[in-house]
């Protein structure tokens, strides 16, 4: 596969989200991931002449749906999205090990099982890119809505364990936030006080903090931290307990970001 084919854009929506745009730049047809607004897209593909091609849905969220119907009703293209989750305009459903074939991107697409933030929330792979919605954050995680801990740290987990230049797309630009209480779990981490500086200067110029490589949020992430020492401390200070394992100090961290 030729790599260098593949441009990955972004059109921005509501006041934190970005659609995702696979393309392959040598030819005008896009995917679109987690649509959740119509028009700022339809009017990016108008302006750089692009046609539309497919849509991909990580999980069954408005603001990651909401753009299906008036897409579907301007351009007859296939929406595939979790397979055991009700969402309007889904004409695939979809989940591990699945595959999608489109061929102008000279790849397949693999699907994961991501559950946690949604019971069903799936991802996307193509090889160095994954497109994992509200699952993993650059510095931080989502919210466990429907699924468990024990669901959300094992995604997570599977998340890491792709090589560390794998490219991760998520959803929302919350990566100042995350870091704010990164900062604050693990305050001798150099490579978080750097990471704030960085994101503080791409906002400052409106650019998007992601993608992120993988291999960079498990230098700064404490989500996928929680086997380190002083994030082990700092969680049991906050909780007032003695924890035994990563996946308990992940489940005390998790709930100690909800009320950040």
């Amino acid at each position: 596969m030729d790599y260098m084919a593949i441009d990955i854009q972004y059109v921005p929506i509501f006041k934190d989200n970005y659609i995702w745009l696979i393309m392959n730049k040598s030819q005008n047809r896009v995917i679109a991931v987690d649509p959740g607004d119509a028009m700022p897209l339809v009017h990016y593909l108008s302006e750089n002449k692009l046609v539309l091609d497919a849509i991909l849905i990580t999980h069954h969220h408005f603001d990651h749906t909401n753009g299906i119907k008036a897409l579907t009703d301007y351009y007859s293209v296939n929406v595939y999205g979790p397979k055991n989750e009700k969402i309007q305009g889904v004409t695939h459903g979809v989940s591990e090990p699945d595959t999608i074939s489109f061929p102008f991107l000279g790849s397949l697409l693999t699907v994961m099982d991501i559950p946690g933030h949604t019971l069903h929330h799936i991802a996307y792979l193509l090889p160095g890119l994954l497109f994992c919605g509200d699952t993993l954050f650059s510095a931080g995680c989502g919210r466990i809505f429907e699924g468990t801990v024990e669901q959300m740290y094992h995604s997570l987990q599977k998340i890491a364990d792709l090589p560390d230049d794998t490219k991760i797309f998520c959803t929302h630009e919350y990566t100042l936030q995350n870091l704010k209480f990164a900062q604050l779990v693990e305050p001798n981490n150099q490579k978080i006080q750097l990471k704030i500086k960085n994101a503080l200067a791409m906002r400052k110029e409106n650019r998007p903090t992601l993608p992120v490589l993988i291999g960079e949020e498990k230098e700064i992430n404490p989500f996928l931290r929680c086997h380190i020492d002083e994030i082990i401390k700092s969680v049991e200070k906050e909780s007032g307990l003695t924890l035994n394992n990563p996946l308990d100090v992940f489940k005390y961290l998790r709930e100690w970001k909800n009320s950040f």
